[in-house]
C-alpha cells in the first residue's frame, strides 16, 4: 500500500465487516433511523463518516435539499438543527438525538 492509499484510509476507513445473518439483522435495525443534516456541515460529516465506517444503512433527511424533513425535524425534534438522528423502535415514542458526539457514540456503542 503507498502512502497516498494509507493517507486516504485515514480519511474514509473500510467500512465494517460482518457475516451476512449479522449485517442482515444491523440493517433491520437501522431501517428505523433516519439522519437529518446537510452536506457542508462538519458535524454533519463526522456522523456521516461513522455511519459508513460502521457498515450502517440509515437513511440520509438533507434539509436543504427538502424543506419538508426540516419541517418533519423542527415539529417532532424541536429544532432545525443538524446533526439530527431521528430513531423509530416499534411500540416507542420516536427519539430525536441530536448533537453529533452524541449521534457517533450511539451508534457505536450499538453496532461497533
Amino acid at each position: 500500500m503507498n502512502l497516498f492509499d494509507q493517507v486516504l484510509g485515514l480519511f474514509n476507513p473500510a467500512p465494517k465487516t460482518r457475516s451476512p445473518e449479522e449485517q442482515r439483522r444491523v440493517d433491520e435495525e437501522t431501517a428505523g433511523l433516519s439522519l437529518y443534516f446537510f452536506p457542508a456541515c462538519p458535524f454533519c460529516i463526522k456522523v456521516r463518516r461513522r455511519i459508513r465506517r460502521l457498515g450502517l444503512k440509515i437513511e440520509e433527511r438533507d434539509i436543504h435539499r427538502n424543506r419538508d424533513w426540516a419541517q418533519e425535524l423542527g415539529a417532532g425534534g424541536g429544532a432545525v438543527q443538524v446533526p439530527c438522528l431521528r430513531i423509530e423502535s416499534p411500540g416507542q415514542k420516536t427519539a430525536w438525538l441530536y448533537e453529533s458526539a452524541d449521534i457517533a457514540n450511539y451508534l457505536e456503542q450499538r453496532y461497533g
